[in-house]
């Protein structure tokens, strides 16, 4: 609608602003509507050339379907293979780890003492526990005690410089004095001294 056609109409400025600008709002809502509408289009066109990509790739597809087959195959070996790998190395380090936990601080070197086992001779639970374990243990201290750390007892307590070891069971009671009588019988002396 031309402004110049309303006025010629013999409306006055006001009511022309007002009718042109209603008509302005309403021309803007159709644009909108129309823009609206050419976006949902091109979408629909997107998505009907993803359609029709794949099923020129399903009709390919369908036509080689021996080479999917072996490359599925192919697929579930490599798949096979991978798990039995991983579970055979879970194995491994579950053996080395249960061996090193068995030999603990008592070997010289854990890891020359770990190489000695026969795994092969190991064998493993499914709660976790190895059967074989601790007799090849046995069998290794027995034959190469140097290995091992000789294993006695530390006594406890003080000990002076230049004293021979310390009998760490002592047979008699009296050995346990405290600290308190010590004192006691070091000081008691002098106190009736001074009362005198």
């Amino acid at each position: 609608m031309k402004r110049k056609f309303l006025e010629d109409m013999g409306l006055t400025k006001e009511q022309v602003d007002s009718i042109m600008a209603e008509n302005g709002s309403d021309i803007e809502s159709a644009k909108g509507d129309l823009e609206q509408t050419k976006a949902e289009l091109e979408q629909t066109k997107t998505q009907l050339q993803e359609r029709d990509t794949q099923m020129e790739t399903l009709k390919n597809s369908t036509g080689d379907m021996d080479a999917l087959k072996q490359q599925i195959a192919s697929l579930q070996s490599d798949n096979q293979a991978t798990k039995e790998k991983y579970e055979a190395d879970m194995k491994e380090l579950k053996l080395s780890t249960s061996i090193k936990l068995a030999l603990g601080d008592s070997a010289q070197d854990a890891d020359l003492v770990a190489g000695l086992f026969d795994k092969s001779k190991l064998i493993l639970s499914d709660d976790g526990k190895i059967t074989g374990l601790d007799e090849q243990l046995k069998t290794i201290k027995e034959s190469k005690p140097f290995l091992f750390k000789e294993s006695s007892p530390k006594p406890s307590g003080f000990r002076p410089l230049g004293a021979g070891p310390q009998d760490p069971k002592p047979n008699n009671d009296d050995s346990k004095v405290s600290m308190k009588s010590a004192i006691e019988a070091k000081i008691a002396p002098q106190l009736s001294q001074q009362k005198n």
